[in-house]
């Protein structure tokens, strides 16, 4: 008998077994060409099935020589177009038409090839996609109940994350290095497995990489080019919570039932963002009864089965959004929001009334708006964001409500410099923590929060601390002073070595007289004992009705920190020529014009992106 396999089932690793059954022993197996080059052209793509395929080539040219079969490669290498055009059936074409003129029996575990195959009159054998029974994978046999991640690479030894949110470390599993055949046995039996299991599928194929959800773990795959060394990632949910088990308030069970319907659940990588967002998907679904959808790549949130998962549609996830629009649901997760296009997407379907829940990486709580800054309008945040949760070794740390007013920002003075401004309060406590606004070309975040968040001194510390600093530099100038109010009654500073017995003067009647004269105790120790951060400086001049920061064409959209005496004033982005400008008339201003009379540097800090 004359067999054709397709490039289907000799991926899916069953032609070997099929041609060592009674009926097609002794076959003679033709392969043609086409499929060969087509495993060829994904195997140099570093995708796994190409490498499964001519694994599977292998196992049947050992059947050749073992006379079980015999096997044989026939017509012509398709061209590159004919390859790039394998998803429009050049390839499937190609091969029938070589089952046809061997007059072959074609077998094929695609469905549609299959049916063409029979349209046209071939003779065709049609193998069913095969669902096996669950069996776990030999990776599985590297977790235990407290294990989040395993990381195996070829030369290394295995290690695992263990822990929970908060809690987690990094700790060897094996005694020996893997090796390269380990790593490649590994990764094909995923792959082979995710084929045929019913609950588990291959989410991602690229050039080196591959991201498949085999049942409750998500593993990636990742070889050459795009990695230097053979490496398999799984990462599994360590439990399955509810809301109830994060004993949250009255205020914000409340606001997540009633009011919240643009929510940004925040948090570093491994803080239990997406765990917090499993739990309220279900808590929407089962305590309100609504209708919850998920959009995630790769899908890995572990939900009940009334919450459908659905993943981006052709590799697009705003084609994944024009669907959802029309199956209407109550509430949407998006897991998780990173670039650009991400947030306008979650923007738009929140602005269709959509109540949607992003997962997004934040170290500081107001840092899940900041990165919604210049992806949306700004009098629009309001709208798509109400509500934003920030999570922390596995907690709710804080919790911010986002509404738009009109008014006077805080520090300005003026009345007509009136403008929107988004207000970020506290949800428990109701205060103020920070306002973000624009000024000419810029938007200004400004924290403006009594208890001074991230360790922040209040207002009044810092105009201390910068009237002792004044007071050295008029005693001795050009010297680099840092002064730190440690209590209401004592203050520690730093200074350059060779100035302290300037400071402290003889019998330290000096130290004794600023004492006096600024009315608390002072510390003095050298700057070199002092761990300063990298910051640099920035050129400051005033044009017309602005004061203007300079830092050249280079650093056009890169966002800074700026500060004043080691202090952060505020957070802008460098505008499209190289500067940052604030109007004369507003404190900040005021604040940066003093220190430049003053000979204070203004500095400024890159804020990294996240």
């Amino acid at each position: 008998m004359k067999i054709v396999p397709d490039t289907s089932v000799i991926v899916d690793g069953r032609i070997t077994g099929i041609v060592q059954e009674d009926e097609f022993r002794g076959s003679e197996v033709i392969v043609p060409e086409a499929v060969v080059s087509e495993l060829e052209y994904q195997a140099n793509r570093g995708r796994e099935t190409g490498f499964n395929g001519l694994e599977e080539l292998k196992n049947l040219q050992k059947l050749h020589k073992e006379n079980i079969i015999s096997m044989i490669f026939v017509g012509r290498r398709p061209t590159v177009d004919e390859i790039s055009l394998s998803r429009g059936g050049e390839i499937d074409a190609m091969i029938r038409s070589t089952a046809r003129e061997y007059d072959a029996l074609l077998i094929t575990s695609d469905r549609v090839q299959a049916e063409v195959g029979k349209a046209q009159g071939l003779d065709v054998f049609y193998i069913k996609p095969e669902v096996l029974e669950y069996e776990e994978l030999e990776i599985s046999k590297y977790f235990d109940e407290n294990t989040m991640s395993v990381h195996l690479k070829e030369n290394v030894v295995p290690m695992a994350k263990k822990g929970r949110p908060g809690e987690i470390q990094l700790v060897e599993i094996g005694k020996r290095p893997l090796k390269h055949s380990d790593i490649s046995r590994m990764a094909r039996e995923i792959v082979e497995r995710a084929k045929s299991d019913f609950k588990s599928f291959i989410e991602i194929e690229m050039e080196g990489a591959t991201v498949v959800q085999f049942r409750e773990y998500r593993i990636s795959i990742a070889r050459p080019p795009f990695s230097e060394a053979f490496e398999i990632t799984a990462v599994r949910p360590v439990a399955r919570v509810s809301l109830e088990d994060y004993r949250l308030s009255d205020r914000l069970v409340e606001r997540l039932r009633d009011t919240a319907k643009g929510v940004l659940i925040a948090g570093s990588p491994g803080a239990g963002k997406s765990t917090f967002a499993q739990a309220v998907a279900e808590f929407y679904s089962r305590d309100m009864k609504a209708v919850v959808k998920t959009m995630e790549s790769p899908r890995d949130l572990q939900v009940g089965d009334e919450i459908t998962q659905y993943a981006p549609i052709e590799r697009d996830m705003q084609k994944t959004a024009d669907i959802l629009l029309l199956v209407r649901p109550d509430y949407t997760i998006y897991d998780e929001l990173r670039k650009t296009r991400d947030f306008r997407i979650f923007a738009d379907m929140r602005l269709a009334g959509v109540g949607m829940v992003g997962v997004v990486h934040a170290t500081r709580p107001i840092d899940a708006i900041q990165r919604i800054l210049g992806r949306v309008e700004l009098g629009v945040i309001p709208s798509v964001v109400d509500t934003t949760i920030f999570i922390e070794d596995g907690e709710v740390k804080a919790v911010y409500d986002v509404s738009l007013t009109v008014k006077v920002p805080t520090g300005m003075q003026e009345a007509d410099l009136a403008r929107p401004v988004i207000e970020i309060r506290d949800l428990e406590s109701g205060e103020l923590m920070h306002e973000i606004y624009t000024y000419g070309e810029q938007t200004i975040v400004m924290d403006v929060s009594k208890a001074a968040p991230s360790g922040r001194k209040p207002s009044a510390h810092r105009i201390a601390e910068r009237e002792i600093e004044r007071e050295f530099r008029r005693r001795i100038p050009g010297a680099r002073v840092r002064v730190e109010l440690e209590s209401d009654e004592r203050a520690r500073v730093w200074i350059d070595e060779k100035y302290i017995p300037q400071v402290i003067g003889k019998k330290g009647k000096t130290i004794e007289e600023i004492e006096n004269s600024i009315g608390i105790s002072i510390g003095v120790e050298p700057l070199e004992e002092r761990e300063i951060e990298e910051t640099l400086e920035v050129p400051v001049e005033l044009a017309g009705n602005y004061v203007v920061l300079n830092f050249g064409k280079d650093a056009v959209g890169v966002s800074f920190d700026i500060l004043v005496d080691d202090e952060y004033l505020f957070t802008a982005t460098v505008g499209k020529k190289g500067t940052i400008k604030l109007r004369r008339d507003i404190e900040l201003a005021d604040i940066i014009m003093e220190a430049v009379k003053n000979s204070i540097p203004v500095r400024a800090r890159v804020r990294p992106e996240r």
